[in-house]
């Protein structure tokens, strides 16, 4: 894989039912923090719900890089396509035109993602990401059914790939690919809800991919899996996902890269839980700019830098009350 505009995914799971107290903090969190989105206050609606969580994503991540909301602004090509730019204060010119972040936001049932790159605009913005639930819609109607629902998005060449003869097992792992592989490209490359997917064709055996019948060079797409544990009432449902970045690298040939178990994931993709979002992300982007913890999960485990030396280092003299009784309760969350 490229180091030129390294991508890392972040996978949020939101494996519980939610509160009304956890749905009004994080709509406040959004509300003030998200200024290019306002997302009306329906606290029954899951949706609405899916969308807060999913819009917190670029809040935790530029967190995590210990940037201030008031150090970057969140920018948007003509097609819709999100980069965030960073304060050139105290920035060497060079580094600043480097320091561009491409994002894209996606959410399926119950995983809300975040694709990320950084570098030149021009090259980071061209990124997408493709969730597909492994399950039939509606629920309850055979794989055979389903499949000739989603008929009018795939080519004739496609269809041959998900012959009923295959197996329903097999037959809806090879939909969800492609329609996982179409959505990430459609969203790499900005275009509305209403684009007709059947004018894209992916080869998947040959691992080529044509626009329009004509062949779709640079692009690179990384192919993987997530499985959820989701609590529902008093169930645990397993779900699984079939997942794919696009992101266009400008390369003579596009390249399918396969994912296949943990350890292919673990460098670049990222998993967090409705739990650790609420309790230390919503209370963390509500409050003034503090120490960062520094992993995607809020863990001290793989830092050098201890919660209690920080804590030592300043003073609580140094802080509000509210800050420093803050970092008590993310310590304590982490200890």
């Amino acid at each position: 894989m490229s180091t030129d505009c390294p991508i890392l995914v972040w996978m949020l799971s939101l494996n519980r039912e939610y509160s009304q107290e956890e749905y009004d903090a994080c709509h406040k969190v959004v509300d003030e923090c998200v200024h290019h989105l306002k997302i009306p206050y329906d606290p029954p609606n899951a949706d609405s719900f899916r969308q807060i969580m999913t819009q917190m994503l670029p809040l935790l991540m530029m967190r995590h890089r210990r940037i201030p909301r008031a150090k970057w602004r969140d920018c948007l090509t003509p097609n819709g396509k999100h980069w965030i730019e960073q304060s050139p204060d105290d920035m060497p010119p060079d580094k600043f035109l480097h320091s561009m972040i491409g994002y894209h936001l996606t959410f399926e049932t119950s995983l809300c993602g975040m694709a990320m790159t950084q570098g030149v605009q021009r090259k980071v913005i061209n990124i997408g990401l493709g969730l597909k639930q492994i399950a039939v819609e509606p629920r309850g109607v055979s794989v055979q059914t389903f499949v000739e629902s989603m008929g009018h998005k795939l080519t004739p060449t496609e269809r041959q790939l998900i012959a009923p003869e295959l197996g329903d097992e097999v037959v809806m792992r090879r939909l969800c690919i492609l329609l996982a592989l179409k959505q990430a490209y459609i969203h790499a490359i900005g275009q509305p809800p209403g684009f007709d997917w059947a004018r894209l064709e992916f080869d998947v055996p040959g691992e080529k991919a044509r626009g329009d019948g004509h062949p779709l060079q640079g692009w690179e797409f990384r192919i993987f899996k997530a499985s959820l544990g989701v609590a529902r009432r008093d169930m645990l449902v397993e779900e699984h996902y079939q997942c794919v970045c696009a992101f266009f690298r400008g390369t003579k040939d596009s390249t399918f890269i396969w994912h296949e178990s943990a350890k292919d994931l673990e460098s670049w993709v990222q998993f967090i839980n409705i739990d650790q979002m609420v309790k230390t992300a919503s209370l963390v982007l509500l409050c003034p700019p503090i120490y960062v913890l520094p992993s995607p999960v809020y863990s001290f485990a793989s830092s050098s830098i201890r919660p209690e030396s920080w804590l030592r280092s300043s003073p609580k003299a140094s802080l509000c009350p509210h800050e420093y009784a803050l970092c008590r309760y993310m310590y304590r969350l982490n200890a």
